[in-house]
């Protein structure tokens, strides 16, 4: 890993949040704005972060909170609940431009995507309809809610990775879901991982081990597939 820190970055409407980055020693050529759960710019979402980074991929985590609770990073103290009542998508969507901004400066040529969990799953897939350029939107366990106003403007492939018995969305849910992107004709893989609880790939249960790594394999592959050759 060449560099990594917390950095500060401004949205599109002008508010400072917190971010974290790492950069990679060996580029891949592949770049990754982390949308994290709802305790954003978590110990466990830098840590992941730098996974990236060994795997040649340049990496922002980005924090949801910049507009209510100030700077970051986040602990396990920190107290989302009224913060998160507050987080409007569209604000997401600008701060994760930013993001995208700042990976296409640092690493130019890098081909840029999406991976995000739980809350953060739902608006991964929700920026494929939005005007960034993005190679493709992953989420894990995600709220398909959160995306469907923007369903009609997907414009890059999805990756959906769902828990089995996931208790933050039904199986139903994710079936209608992926319903709708049938209907309107956009690309998606997914993979649903039997009896594995929501946060599965995040809990660090040695129970989940095997199925956290095939999920880890199906976004490499995914990204590998989607990306654009380096320049």
């Amino acid at each position: 890993m060449a560099e990594e820190g917390l950095i500060e970055l401004t949205s599109q409407d002008g508010t400072a949040f917190s971010a974290f980055h790492a950069q990679p020693g060996e580029p891949n050529g592949r770049g990754v704005v982390i949308l994290p759960d709802i305790r954003g710019v978590h110990a466990y979402y830098q840590e992941l972060a730098r996974r990236f980074a060994e795997a040649g991929f340049a990496a922002v985590v980005l924090d949801y909170y910049g507009r209510t609770a100030g700077l970051g990073p986040r602990d396990d103290e920190f107290e989302w609940q009224p913060h998160f009542k507050q987080l409007v998508p569209d604000s997401v969507a600008d701060d994760a431009a930013a993001a995208v901004a700042y990976l296409t400066e640092k690493n130019p040529g890098v081909t840029v995507f999406s991976v995000g969990f739980c809350l953060g799953g739902g608006h991964s897939w929700r920026l494929a309809g939005t005007d960034l350029e993005l190679a493709g939107s992953i989420g894990f366990y995600g709220l398909p809610g959160l995306a469907e106003d923007r369903l009609g403007d997907i414009s890059a492939p999805l990756l959906l990775l769902l828990a089995g018995d996931d208790v933050a969305t039904t199986q139903e849910d994710f079936a209608a879901f992926r319903g709708k992107l049938d209907d309107a004709g956009k690309p998606y893989e997914y993979k649903i991982y039997d009896g594995a609880p929501h946060s599965f790939f995040d809990g660090g249960a040695p129970e989940w081990k095997d199925i956290s790594a095939d999920a880890w394999q199906r976004l490499l592959d995914f990204t590998a597939r989607h990306a654009e050759p380096a320049v």
